[in-house]
C-alpha cells in the first residue's frame, strides 16, 4: 500500500509509479482509502486542508509517486452564443455559492435540475455529460495549498439566496 504524505511540484520530471483518478468530490478527502488506476490499494494521509488538483504529483513514505487524475464525472456543460450570457450565468451560479469551473468557453457544475432550468432561461445551452470537473479553487485558496484555515468550505447547494 502506497501511504501519500506530501504534494511535490506538478512539474517535477521524476518517475511516477501509477496513477490516481479522483472526482472533484474526492480530491476534497486529505484522509483516505482509494484504488489507484493499476489497483494498488492507496491512502492519503495529506495535511488537512489539502484539496488536490489534476495532475498534482503526490510522495509515498517509500519515496514513491503518484499523479493525480481529475476522473471524468457526471457533469452539466454550459455554453452560450455570446461571452456577456456565459458572464451573467457564472454571476448568478457564484450568488449561489456553488462549485463551478470557469472557462472563456464553458462553465461546468455539477448536476442540479434547478440550475440547469435557471440556465436555460438565461438562454444557455446545457448539455449533460460524463467528463473531468475541475471547479475554481476560490478566492481566499492558495495555489494548490487548499483553503485558509480560517475560510470554512464553500457550501455546495442550490438554494437560491441573497446578499444583503
Amino acid at each position: 500500500m502506497h501511504i501519500l504524505i506530501h504534494r511535490l511540484s506538478s512539474d517535477s520530471a521524476a518517475a511516477v509509479v501509477t496513477t490516481l483518478s479522483l472526482t472533484a468530490a474526492e480530491r476534497v478527502r486529505s484522509r483516505h482509502h482509494f484504488t489507484a488506476d493499476d489497483g494498488q490499494p492507496i491512502y492519503l494521509r495529506l495535511p488537512r486542508g489539502t484539496v488536490l488538483q489534476g495532475q498534482d504529483l503526490l510522495a509515498a513514505e517509500d519515496g514513491s509517486l503518484i499523479r493525480v487524475l481529475a476522473k471524468p464525472e457526471p457533469v452539466l456543460t454550459v455554453t452560450a452564443d455570446h461571452p456577456l450570457q456565459l458572464l451573467r450565468a457564472a454571476y448568478h451560479l457564484g450568488n449561489r455559492h456553488i462549485a463551478l469551473e470557469v472557462t472563456p468557453d464553458y462553465l461546468r457544475l455539477e448536476p442540479d435540475p434547478v440550475l440547469e432550468d435557471m440556465l436555460h432561461q438565461l438562454g444557455l445551452e446545457v448539455k449533460a455529460e460524463f467528463a473531468p470537473f475541475v471547479p475554481e479553487a476560490g478566492a481566499y485558496s492558495h495555489s494548490h495549498a487548499g483553503p485558509h484555515p480560517s475560510t470554512p468550505h464553500p457550501v455546495h447547494s442550490s438554494t437560491p439566496h441573497t446578499h444583503d
